[in-house]
């Protein structure tokens, strides 16, 4: 066979590969914890990949701990030392996930799908050296496609790391969301699908408002702001990592086949949307500092002493008590208030005074939209609703496209309630 039949064949051959490789996708798929529940449920995700792979697609699966077992964990560490060390609370926290890749790959291989379980140490997910809420600062996605160009499901345990020192890290509550997320980004991922209990982003919680209606398409903007005030469909971390890279993702449930939400890039029309959900956040305290020297670096003192215990701080409202002092209120995640009480009397005794007090009987309620930059009258409408509701405001806080106010925890629902039908988001 002379030279240029050689070459016109491989050409041949490299022309069908590509058309070939065009007609498939990458797609991260991550199953949270309900999902992968017990092990007739972790057979039907198996059948569901059975299902993706036998139409032409690469996967990469991300599963989180079976549902109840992270708060198992907890407990048991909390039985033995209420307050256990944070790296030792990695090492077992790691163990969720770690039990779901090999039952994951188990189940597979029994349809004979080939499949590799990979921890996220493994799979090249490399963090800061935070315990418990590590960051992830890079991804190696070498060893991935290699076993995807293998022909090989690959799954990888969400929620985890491991930091320059070979320690093992986890990101925190709803990290298996960030890992799946960040996986897309690195092996540049076709597709990204978030596989959960519920069968997309709705307009407020409907286990609690029974007229909440599922949203097709929602802006990264919209779905961070509503991530980050309550709403548990997904973590606000894995959000922001999807705008950074341009990640367009699904939220879909995987007990059924119905299309999902998606998250992507704001468009125009969506602004013709006034408000498009409601966030109801319960897992809040707000804690109030009475007294408080009126100094210029009291605030800046207060708020870097919080920031280098790990707290993070929410709304913030100062005002000028009839002492003459300052009166600091801000709220915090409710797990956050104790350790908040114990880092600052120190704080306050070099600045000369003050006390602090944390309540944890408060709920944040938010209204989030990207209408509502352009549209004029949104706060009175919801402050009125909440009035004629009988329900007091405690605290306000606003920014371009949402509106937040704290109110009683024992009438949170009944807010949600009166915000999503004021402004007719069941209709």
């Amino acid at each position: 066979m002379t030279h240029g039949v050689h070459s016109r064949l491989a050409k041949q051959c490299l022309g069908t590969a590509l058309n070939g490789a065009r007609n498939m996708a990458l797609i991260v798929q991550k199953y949270g914890g309900t999902s992968v529940g017990d092990v007739d449920r972790i057979k039907n995700v198996a059948k569901r990949i059975q299902k993706t792979r036998e139409e032409g697609h690469s996967l990469v699966i991300v599963v989180s701990a079976r549902s109840g077992v992270t708060n198992e964990l907890i407990a048991r560490a909390k039985a033995i030392n209420d307050r256990p060390d944070t790296r030792e609370m990695d090492m077992l926290l790691a163990i969720g996930e770690q039990e779901t890749i090999a039952l994951t790959a188990m189940a597979l291989h029994a349809i004979g799908i080939p499949a590799v379980s990979y921890t996220g140490a493994q799979a090249g997910i490399s963090t800061d050296r935070v315990f418990t809420k590590a960051k992830i600062q890079q991804i190696n996605p070498k060893p991935i496609l290699a076993d995807l160009k293998a022909g090989k499901v690959v799954i990888v345990a969400g929620f985890q790391g491991i930091n320059d020192e070979g320690q093992i890290t986890t990101l925190g509550r709803g990290g298996s969301d960030l890992t799946a997320i960040a996986l897309a980004a690195a092996c540049k991922a076709d597709k990204c699908e978030i596989y959960t209990d519920v069968d997309g982003v709705y307009t407020a919680d409907p286990r609690i408002v029974k007229n909440a209606k599922k949203i097709e398409e929602i802006s990264y903007d919209e779905m961070l702001e509503l991530a980050s005030l309550g709403s548990k469909v997904m973590q606000s971390r894995s959000v922001e990592f999807a705008k950074k890279y341009g990640v367009v993702f699904e939220v879909r449930s995987s007990f059924n086949h119905n299309p999902g939400t998606i998250v992507k890039e704001e468009v125009a029309y969506m602004e013709k949307v006034v408000v498009r959900g409601v966030a109801l956040d319960k897992d809040q305290a707000k804690v109030v500092i009475s007294n408080l020297p009126d100094k210029p670096s009291s605030a800046a003192t207060i708020f870097k002493a919080l920031a280098d215990a790990s707290i993070n701080v929410d709304m913030i409202v100062q005002n000028v008590a009839h002492t003459g002092g300052v009166d600091l209120t801000f709220t915090v995640q409710r797990d956050d208030a104790a350790n908040a009480v114990k880092v600052l009397p120190d704080v306050l005794k070099k600045l000369g005074g003050g006390e602090v007090k944390a309540f944890d009987n408060i709920a944040k309620l938010s209204v989030v939209g990207v209408g509502m930059r352009t549209h004029a009258g949104v706060a009175a409408t919801l402050f009125t609703a909440l009035g004629e509701a009988g329900i007091n405001i405690q605290l306000i806080g606003t920014s371009e496209i949402k509106i937040t106010v704290a109110v009683d925890r024992s009438r949170a629902d009944q807010a949600q309630q009166a915000a999503h039908d004021v402004f007719g988001l069941g209709n």
